[in-house]
């Protein structure tokens, strides 16, 4: 790896600047040596000698990798590569959403209109071909689950993100529970803190859910996506009358 200087000019834009080189190259690195999650990276002396940059630098930098999950600090055993979640959006998106005042309908509003965009294009395409009957099989369970659940008031948040991942699951694409459930979790997060209320018409949830799946068996692309769109719309009510302290 190249080597870095740290003379000095302005010394927190050569503190920044230095920070920085030395985060890019230990993701290069990653990147060159095919490093996978859980694999050990070199050691902090190594870094140093071969960056030609401090102890301090290094470990700045490792922390600030660490809190992108890019790397791992086990402290009494070196760092290893980390898992490269989503877990870091998600915090950061919770803490963009907590900062505006609670009474901002549109603060939560704006994350589930991003959901529900990638939700619709989505299920579009696990409408474009048949579904297996046991996978439709399996959403069936959890709506009747779910109607279950809802007949003696119990909340059913669970069985709602299994019904969402089990239906892109045939898409065969791992990045889609992780951005989805990214988005779950700042719901849950901002709701909690925000002291929101679940779903006040669980049964009108269940419906919607039993519609999508419906439309699935008959292969309906666009009512597939209609049931999706009333769905969000349902949530969407339900966190502005929140907001506003509506009940």
């Amino acid at each position: 790896m190249r080597r870095m200087s740290e003379e000095p000019r302005n010394p927190a834009i050569r503190h920044r600047r230095v920070s920085q080189q030395v985060q890019r190259a230990v993701t290069q690195l990653i990147l060159d040596r095919g490093l996978r999650p859980g694999e050990l990276l070199p050691t902090e002396a190594e870094l140093m000698e071969s960056l030609g940059v401090s102890r301090n630098s290094v470990r700045e930098s490792l922390k600030a990798l660490q809190a992108l999950d890019i790397v791992e600090i086990r402290h009494g055993y070196g760092t290893y590569v980390g898992q490269a979640s989503l877990t870091p959006l998600a915090d950061g998106l919770t803490f963009r959403t907590l900062l505006r005042p609670a009474a901002d309908a549109h603060a939560l509003a704006e994350i589930l209109q991003v959901r529900e965009i990638l939700e619709e294009g989505l299920i579009r395409r696990v409408a474009a071909a048949p579904l297996p009957p046991e996978i439709l099989d399996r959403l069936d369970d959890i709506v009747r689950k779910m109607a279950a659940a809802g007949q003696v008031d119990e909340p059913f948040a669970d069985l709602d993100r299994d019904f969402h991942e089990t239906l892109y699951g045939s898409l065969g694409n791992e990045l889609i529970p992780q951005l989805l459930g990214a988005f779950w979790n700042v719901f849950d997060r901002v709701a909690g803190a925000r002291s929101w209320s679940s779903d006040p018409a669980p049964d009108v949830t269940v419906s919607r859910h039993r519609d999508i799946v419906t439309a699935l068996r008959a292969q309906d692309a666009v009512g597939a996506q209609r049931a999706m769109a009333h769905h969000f719309r349902g949530i969407e009510a339900r966190a502005e009358q929140e907001t506003r302290g509506v009940e």
